[in-house]
């Protein structure tokens, strides 16, 4: 008779192999970190003995869940900012406050309070995608789960990095020190593409390929992001991905919500795994990955929560049967994705997109002790009914609970013994995590206050000269102007045709200022638009000093690069009220007197206001700015544009006074 460490005996076995072998009674041989046989009990007892023999009354043994997306850490941020587009809720929100709290002792808090609702779901393995990420891959080994932990990488500066490269060679010592570690695979994640540019993502690629481990990658999760591809590359996400060599390491694509046919079956002769994220996405509105038809065709699913920011928690059984239920409510068709495949998505299949079936996601000999015990002797459960053999799985996916599990074991070691977590304080968990709410909550309060704040929380916002001299002067035709310009003895340094279209958010708090989305087509001679720039500026209160010709603008202004939609500003600033104002401007930058201006020809188009000649400069100076408003008007005047009825005011301002 052969000994090992431990039997378990007396267990309904899912073993959830390609035979989907069950055994009633059933039984499991472990030795030190892995499976040795599974059988019938009376079989596995009369071959094997040990010391320990564990009787699981009757319980359901089957292998742990495997969670193929998440993002552990997030539970820190569990419900920060709720009911929100997902471009909205990420960068206005999750990444201002990464930026200011994530640190290596906030990874490890999030991930011990992770781990600890894995443990109580029943998840035994997780895929990973954060920051500090060493840290989460330290914190889940203590505590004894399995892990694929994916450091970020993006073309913005992150938590843990000032730039990608800063990222990479993060990555390159992790995978290092992890490589052969028993419960963690080291990965790169280079976020998504619309953050990560082909430079980046060939460096993540070559990096996988070079230590042979995972790459974790957001693909296809909003339909703005797939039209923002086909708008700028002319193909859909995950052709451009395949064209940058992404699939040629071992990928694992999370959402892969808007993917057609032929992309599928892209992603299946590369061998890509998909983690499906039902919670998160139709939370975040994302919309309902066409998982009927990746599973038709052949295609490794897996099921994730996400993180618990967009989730809200990390409750597998809820994550299961939603797979489930929307699987049929979408299509129709209730016979789609039973709850025998949808287990299978849960376990082997879940492996297999993760790309290390070879070491859980079954109960089959060879494989890690991965394992979880359910009781269905519950009164949410019952009666029970075994005329089909796929009814145990029916159990499982549409009345099972998270409080079901009872007992946890990871690589032939006990995590859960009879619902108890020994290696974790969850009180004292709570209460940690509880004082760094209340410091976000803190930060969110002041920034929410101020416009510029919320500004410079989304990046990119610089300030610009603080006094202006400005002067408009409405005039019949520019031609006489033009010619004025470009026939006199100006020095013309620059020249520029703009079709420009404004909106400016106000605020209930005027001294707030102004907030304008301007987007700017760049007019080439032939008429055609050759580029097209957005931006944000945020204007302050005007604060007018009279000088002896002109007036001086004096107020402070911050400018950014506006690389969202105007419906993603309208949903983050949330103006009280916006207008909107269309023109078609030419541009000179010219020296005047030793001085540069620059001289706008306006035709004000919607509102319909015809004609305005604008003269005006900026600088840091007010000594410069007084010099510069006495010049001004000798310019215009140069320009043979009479000043009499010369205005100071912003075309906003002109408009409100109509």
């Amino acid at each position: 008779m052969n000994k090992v460490d431990l039997i378990f005996k007396n267990a309904i076995v899912l073993t959830v192999d390609n035979e989907f072998n069950q055994f009633n009674p059933g039984a499991v041989a472990v030795t030190r970190d892995s499976i040795v046989s599974v059988g019938n009990e009376k079989e596995i007892l009369s071959e094997f003995s040990s010391d320990a023999i564990f009787d699981c009354g009757g319980k359901v043994l089957m292998p742990g869940f495997v969670n193929t997306h998440t993002h552990v850490p997030m539970t820190m941020l569990r419900g920060l900012s709720d009911d929100l587009r997902l471009d909205v809720w990420l960068m206005g929100y999750m990444m201002p406050v990464e930026r200011e709290f994530v640190s290596p002792e906030f990874v490890s808090l999030g991930t011990k309070i992770a781990c600890a609702e894995f443990i109580r779901t029943g998840v035994t393995c997780f895929n990973d995608m954060y920051y500090f990420e060493e840290e989460v891959a330290k914190t889940t080994a203590e505590i004894g789960l399995r892990a694929v932990c994916s450091q970020t990488v993006m073309k913005f500066p992150t938590p843990d990095a000032h730039s990608y490269e800063e990222s990479l060679e993060y990555t390159r010592d992790f995978m290092r020190k992890y490589k052969n570690h028993p419960l963690i695979i080291p990965s790169v994640a280079p976020h998504a593409p619309y953050t990560c540019p082909p430079e980046i993502l060939k460096a993540c690629t070559d990096l996988a390929l070079e230590f042979d481990l995972p790459l974790h990658i957001h693909i296809s999760e909003t339909k703005e992001e797939v039209e923002n591809m086909r708008k700028e590359n002319g193909m859909p996400v995950v052709p451009w991905v395949k064209k940058q060599g992404v699939f040629e390491a071992k990928t694992i694509a999370a959402h892969c919500v808007h993917i057609d046919e032929g992309e599928i079956r892209t992603l299946k002769h590369s061998n890509v795994g998909v983690a499906h994220n039902p919670s998160s996405n139709l939370k975040l509105a994302s919309g309902i990955a066409p998982v009927i038809k990746m599973l038709e065709l052949g295609l490794n699913v897996g099921i994730g929560t996400d993180g618990t920011a967009s989730n809200n928690d990390l409750d597998f059984f809820e994550e299961i049967r939603l797979a489930n239920f929307i699987a049929k409510g979408s299509s129709g068709d209730p016979t789609v994705v039973p709850a025998r495949r949808t287990i299978e998505m849960a376990t082997r299949m879940g492996a297999q997109a993760m790309h290390i079936d070879h070491l859980t996601g079954s109960l089959e000999p060879g494989k890690r002790a991965d394992l979880i015990l359910i009781d269905l002797d519950t009164i949410h459960n019952s009666p029970h009914f075994r005329h089909s053999p796929d009814g145990i799985y029916a159990q499982i996916v549409y009345a099972g609970k998270s409080s079901d599990v009872t007992d946890v074991m990871v690589n032939g070691k006990w995590i859960m013994s009879d619902r108890v977590i020994s290696a974790l304080d969850e009180k004292d968990l709570i209460r940690q995590s509880q004082e760094y709410a209340e410091k976000i909550d803190k930060f969110i309060i002041k920034r929410e206050k101020s416009i510029i704040s919320k500004l410079i929380a989304i990046g990119g916002a610089s300030q610009e000269e603080s006094f202006e001299i400005q002067v408009k002067v409405a005039i019949k035709d520019p031609t006489s102007v033009i010619q004025k310009i470009e026939t006199g003895d100006l020095k013309i340094l620059r020249t520029r045709h703009y079709h420009e279209y404004d909106t400016y958010f106000e605020f209930v708090d005027n001294s707030e200022g102004r907030l304008r989305f301007r987007e700017d087509h760049f007019i080439e001679k032939n008429g055609s638009i050759s580029n097209v720039r957005s931006r944000l500026t945020l204007v302050g209160p005007t604060r007018e000093r009279q000088y002896p010709k002109d007036v001086l603008l004096s107020r402070s202004r911050y400018i950014a690069p506006a690389d969202q939609s105007l419906r993603f500003y309208r949903e983050y600033f949330k103006p009280v009220s916006e207008s909107e104002i269309e023109k078609d401007r030419i541009r000179y930058l010219v020296e005047y007197k030793g001085e540069e201006f620059f001289i706008n020809l306006d035709k004000i188009l919607r509102p319909d206001l015809g004609y305005f000649l604008e003269v005006k400069s900026r600088t840091w100076s007010e000594k410069d700015a007084e010099e510069k408003s006495s010049i001004i008007i000798d310019l215009i005047n140069f320009l043979g544009v009479k000043t009499e009825e010369k205005l100071t005011k912003d075309y906003i301002e002109i408009v409100e006074n109509k």
